[in-house]
């Protein structure tokens, strides 16, 4: 009787200690705060203990019949979310399982600039390591209706800005994003407008603002821009603006615009074709919209770079000439 006693006793203490062992491990770093972060993936379908082995096989230092026990003691077993995560350093067993049952998996990130043009954003998207590429053999015209879009021309149709995204996620979720905020931004700006604008539709609005987006870095010169276009498109001028030849010449554009180009007619040529171009030119952001839909209001017919990244701007031919002569020569 003594000798089983003893035997009791002993089982009791091991599962003390070994209690205590693993609420140690539960709440310590698996790997120290000093570290790099280790990526792994759990794929659909898995349970607990091939989730544990899945992760120690990426790297991971964790025990799988460990973290198997945890996953059931805190009722997570069955909560457990497949996708593509990163553990980060001083993260600990208990804070794992919790970052797989919320499935919070590894962010990535990437910034379209504004004005860039369309062929511009594909190869960002392209390049980018941390996505899934669905689109890579589509067409533009094919992007647009993957993402369920109306339109049949792709440019200027999606919003500049930093996306935020699971690792491993297709390609589409940015240009849906993307898409929706350009729609949601101009739909915005147009409600605001002054219906007196010389626009037939949004659409031309976002036209006229990838125009103001390529022809100055300069925010606080944006309506200015903008405003002068506007008075020649009511009064019938060309617009005469270079970018707009530049995005014609296409892959064609070496650098240096000359007087054949702008003598060269495309259907972007704004020195020999009155109005808009046909489409936006580049992908505007909020201000660059904001100074479409808002021009400011101006007598200005023109404007000529002074060298330093402004402009000056005459409400006549005579001024704008001495401009040029001032500034360009």
């Amino acid at each position: 009787m003594a000798f089983i006693k003893k035997i009791i006793g002993l089982g009791v203490v091991l599962a003390v200690a070994g209690g205590a062992y693993f609420m140690y491990w539960s709440q310590n770093p698996i790997i120290p705060e000093t570290a790099e972060a280790i990526d792994f993936t759990i794929v659909p379908g898995s349970g607990a203990h091939a989730a544990g082995q899945q992760i120690a096989e990426a790297g991971v230092p964790i025990e799988p019949l460990l973290f198997n026990l945890l996953a059931r003691v805190t009722n997570k077993s069955s909560r457990l979310k497949a996708g593509s995560y990163e553990l980060k350093p001083g993260s600990t067993p208990m804070r794992l399982i919790e970052q797989l049952a919320r499935g919070e998996f590894a962010q990535e990130q990437l910034t379209i600039i504004e004005g860039w043009n369309f062929r511009q954003m594909r190869a960002a998207i392209a390049a980018h390591k941390g996505l899934k590429h669905d689109t890579v053999a589509l067409s533009d015209q094919e992007v647009l209706k993957a993402i369920g879009s109306d339109y049949k021309q792709a440019e200027g149709l999606f919003f500049p800005d930093t996306y935020l995204f699971a690792k491993g996620s297709s390609d589409l979720q940015i240009y849906k994003q993307a898409h929706v905020m350009m729609l949601s931004r101009l739909n915005d700006a147009w409600a605001k407008r002054d219906p007196a604008l010389p626009y037939k539709s949004p659409y031309e609005a976002l036209t006229m603002a990838s125009i103001v987006e390529k022809e100055t870095g300069q925010k606080s010169e944006r309506s200015m821009i903008a405003g002068v276009f506007v008075n020649r498109l009511r009064l019938g001028m060309l617009l005469q603006t270079d970018p707009t030849v530049i995005y014609g010449m296409g892959l064609k554009y070496d650098g240096k615009i000359r007087k054949k180009d702008l003598e060269t007619d495309t259907p972007y040529n704004t020195y020999t074709r009155a109005g808009l171009p046909p489409t936006p030119i580049a992908l505007p952001g909020v201000q660059s919209l904001t100074a479409a839909l808002s021009p400011a209001k101006t007598a200005a017919l023109y404007f000529v770079s002074r060298g330093n990244g402004t402009s000056q701007f005459s409400d006549n031919l005579n001024d704008h000439n001495r401009a040029v002569n001032q500034y360009q020569r």
